[in-house]
């Protein structure tokens, strides 16, 4: 939609301060803001983080040139955890402020946080292969961010198949929260357990154990992720807001405007 203004809410009380900010009509508006510039940043950060990754970056010594999946893989699965931590936060937000813009939050976030998932699952797959002899070997790591992916399609299929929202909101924060002890057991799980998986090449405790071009490809990727993320989760936000508050005054507003301006 490129509609950004919105009617104000005329049936929703009146807040102040930042719980204004829990005011769907006021979400509607903040997140049409962020969609473009956030997905015209997706592109360039993504175009110039695989051009360095897959053409300027110096091949691998050990690995060859099968190590460049990285560039996909390892993005991906920090987005499928932070994603799933930021669902936990909004849970914990929504529980505790009653505020339903949270719960919308979750549910926007979560079908993103599984494409990463999937996608770091895939390319960890396609990396195995050469490297270990085998797509797939039940390792601490794999293993936990398998059940991470699981996490993820749970919270989808359960707040989906109940028809009341505010028992669907509870039941999904409360997956979200105890899934979220699943976040640490994936990355740490390399120095708990005996893993083939190979420990983090990025720390903020001591200096990158790879070259900077690749280190600059790696995190311009990651970065591309996060503003994909925020403008399709922006998008979703703003359909499930429309969804829930169709009966409020200001979106009824909205749509005769976008109807009259349709048929203008």
């Amino acid at each position: 939609m490129n509609e950004h203004r919105s009617p104000a809410p005329q049936d929703t009380p009146q807040l102040t301060g930042w719980r204004r900010f829990a005011s769907p009509a006021l979400c509607y508006r903040l997140a049409g803001h962020f969609i473009r510039p956030c997905t015209k940043l997706a592109i360039v950060l993504t175009l110039a983080g695989l051009y360095l990754g897959f053409f300027v970056a110096p091949t691998d010594a050990v690995q060859g040139e099968v190590y460049r999946i990285i560039f996909i893989h390892v993005p991906t699965a920090w987005m499928s955890m932070f994603i799933y931590l930021i669902m936990a936060f909004w849970a914990v937000v929504g529980l505790v402020m009653k505020t339903r813009v949270s719960f919308m939050l979750m549910r926007a976030l979560a079908p993103t946080g599984a494409i990463f998932c999937f996608l770091a699952l895939w390319t960890g797959a396609l990396w195995g292969r050469p490297t270990w002899g085998s797509y797939w070997v039940w390792d601490a790591r794999l293993t936990s961010q398998l059940l991470l992916m699981f996490l993820y399609l749970g919270f989808i299929a359960l707040t989906h198949s109940i028809e009341d929202l505010r028992r669907a909101d509870f039941a999904g924060a409360i997956l979200a929260l105890v899934g979220a002890l699943n976040v640490p057991v994936i990355y740490f799980s390399v120095k708990w357990w005996s893993t083939l998986h190979q420990g983090a090449s990025v720390s903020l405790s001591k200096a990158p154990s790879m070259a900077t071009t690749m280190l600059v490809a790696m995190l311009l990727v990651a970065l591309a992720a996060w503003a994909y993320t925020i403008a399709v989760s922006m998008v979703r936000l703003r359909h499930i807001i429309l969804m829930r508050e169709r009966r409020s005054t200001w979106v009824r507003a909205l749509l005769d405007a976008q109807e009259q301006k349709e048929t203008a």
